[in-house]
C-alpha cells in the first residue's frame, strides 16, 4: 500500500474481487487487497495505521479480524461491509463519529445498493422531493413529460417520491395541483424568502427568474426546501433542473432523522 492510500478494500473472493474492482474506480485515493496474508496481520495494520476499510466478505470475519485492535468509536477509522453480490453496505464500526454512516450511503448509491444502518436515531432511506415551475397555465400533460425525463435520469421510481412542491406563486396553479393528484402525492407551495434559503445550493441562478418570482429558481429551490422541511435535516440536489417549453423540474433529497410516518 502507497503511503497516501486512504481506503483499503480487502476482498477475499473471486467474485469479491470483480466488486473490488468496481470500487477501486468508484472510491478515490483507493487501493485492493485480494486474499492478503497473513491475513490478520495486513488488516489490523491498515487499519492501526488508519485506514479507511471495505470489507467484501462475512461481518463474523470482520469482527473477529479487528477486536484486538479496536480502541475507540472516537478514533477508530470507518469500517464498511459488503457482501460479494454488491446488494447491501453496511456502515460496521465509527458509524457516527467517523462518517461511516454517510460514507456507506455513497457507496450504497453509487453501486444502487441497499444501505443498513444499525446506529440509533438514523433512518435509511433518504425522502425524495420534487420542485417544479411553470409558465401560467402549463399543461398537465407538459408537466407530466417532463416528470417522467427527469425519474428517468435519475432512474428513481415516482412511488419513490414523497410530495411535490413549487413556489407560493403556483399554488393554484391547475396543471401542477392536477399532476400531484394523479401522482397521488402532496402538493405544498413556500414563500419566496422560504425558498431564498435555499440559494447557496442552487446549480444555477436565473436572474430573469429572480425578477419574476423573487428567487433564483424555483424548481431547485422549492424541491430543496421541501426535502428539509420534511427531514429537518440538509437537503442536496439529486437532479439539477430540467426544462421544456412550459416548465423545469429539480429533485432533491435529504435523510431524515427520525421515521417519517
Amino acid at each position: 500500500m502507497s503511503g497516501n492510500t486512504s481506503t483499503v478494500i480487502i476482498a477475499l473472493t473471486e467474485a469479491g474481487q470483480q466488486l473490488a474492482v468496481r470500487l477501486n474506480n468508484i472510491v478515490p485515493n483507493s487501493t485492493i487487497l485480494f486474499k492478503p496474508q497473513p491475513f490478520a496481520q495486513k488488516v489490523q495494520s491498515a487499519f492501526m495505521q488508519g485506514h479507511k476499510l471495505i470489507f467484501i466478505c462475512a461481518t463474523g470475519i470482520v469482527f473477529r479480524t479487528l477486536a484486538p485492535v479496536l480502541i475507540s468509536k472516537k478514533s477508530d477509522p470507518p469500517v464498511l461491509v459488503i457482501d460479494e453480490t454488491g446488494q447491501f453496505v453496511i456502515p460496521l464500526l465509527s458509524g457516527h463519529e467517523g462518517g461511516a454512516n454517510e460514507w456507506g450511503r455513497c457507496i450504497a448509491e453509487s453501486l444502487h445498493a441497499t444501505c443498513v444502518i444499525t446506529t440509533a436515531g438514523h433512518y435509511t432511506r433518504p425522502v425524495y422531493t420534487i420542485g417544479m415551475g411553470c409558465e401560467r397555465g402549463c399543461s398537465i400533460d407538459d408537466l407530466r413529460i417532463l416528470l417522467n425525463k427527469a425519474l428517468n435520469q435519475t432512474q428513481l421510481t415516482l412511488s419513490q417520491m414523497h410530495s411535490l412542491h413549487s413556489i407560493a406563486l403556483k399554488a393554484d396553479e391547475v396543471g401542477l395541483i392536477e399532476l400531484a393528484a394523479e401522482c397521488k402525492m402532496p402538493y405544498q407551495t413556500h414563500s419566496a424568502q422560504s425558498l431564498s434559503e435555499m440559494e447557496d445550493l442552487l446549480s444555477q441562478k436565473s436572474d430573469y427568474v429572480l425578477s419574476v418570482t423573487g428567487v433564483y429558481g424555483v424548481a431547485e429551490s422549492a424541491a430543496l426546501f421541501g426535502a428539509q422541511k420534511i427531514t429537518h435535516s440538509a437537503p442536496e440536489l439529486l437532479l439539477a433542473k430540467i426544462k421544456n417549453a412550459k416548465a423545469t423540474c429539480a429533485i432533491a433529497r435529504s435523510y431524515p432523522l427520525h421515521e417519517i410516518q
